[in-house]
């Protein structure tokens, strides 16, 4: 019976994350190519294949991507951006999504450095992401302060923090290995 109980642990824990994997990979697939796949399976009824809405929404980002660059359709962007940031209520839900999408994959990211803190009156340490260096800008008393981003264990929210410079150490690893470690619960090191 032990050695029963010792392979089916075994098997659940090689099983178990390919299963989410898997469940992870299928419903990102699907919403996807949901995106624009029910509208072109109204045309295209028994002619669609699975997968041609993920293409198309591919396209089509690349496509304003590569437009939002071009003189008159970059003007035409740069003026519904300005348009959106002024509208009350919208501005604010369109600048947060915009910057957290630039700090991910934009030329600025903020995610890029990662810092070791150190707790105020403790020898408890937390591992975050520097967000901003100057804080001086929001509130001038913050001038010795800095943001850090730190996640929860087991999900992906977390809390940013003003933190006096003195309290951070820039430590040399990934934002990868960093963000695995601190949502793994420190499980994962590698």
């Amino acid at each position: 019976m032990k050695n029963f109980m010792k392979n089916f642990m075994k098997g659940i824990l090689t099983i178990v994350p390919i299963l989410i994997v898997g469940y992870v990979c299928y419903n990102t697939f699907m919403f996807l190519d949901g995106l624009l796949g029910n509208v072109l399976r109204l045309y295209l009824k028994e002619m669609y294949v699975p997968g041609i809405g993920i293409i198309l929404t591919v396209f089509l980002i690349t496509l304003f991507g590569w437009l939002s660059t071009k003189v008159i359709t970059g003007a035409v962007y740069n003026k519904l951006d300005k348009w959106l940031e002024n509208i009350p209520l919208i501005k604010t839900v369109y600048s947060v999504s915009k910057d957290l999408i630039q700090s991910f994959v934009g030329e600025k990211k903020s995610f890029s450095t990662v810092v070791l803190i150190t707790h105020a009156n403790s020898e408890m340490k937390s591992i975050g992401f520097l967000t901003v260096d100057n804080l001086e800008q929001l509130h001038k008393p913050l001038v010795d302060y800095v943001a850090v981003y730190i996640p929860q264990t087991l999900q992906v929210a977390g809390f940013t923090f003003l933190v006096p410079k003195r309290n951070i150490e820039i430590i040399d690893i990934s934002p990868e290995q960093a963000m695995k470690f601190v949502i793994s619960g420190g499980m994962t090191g590698k």
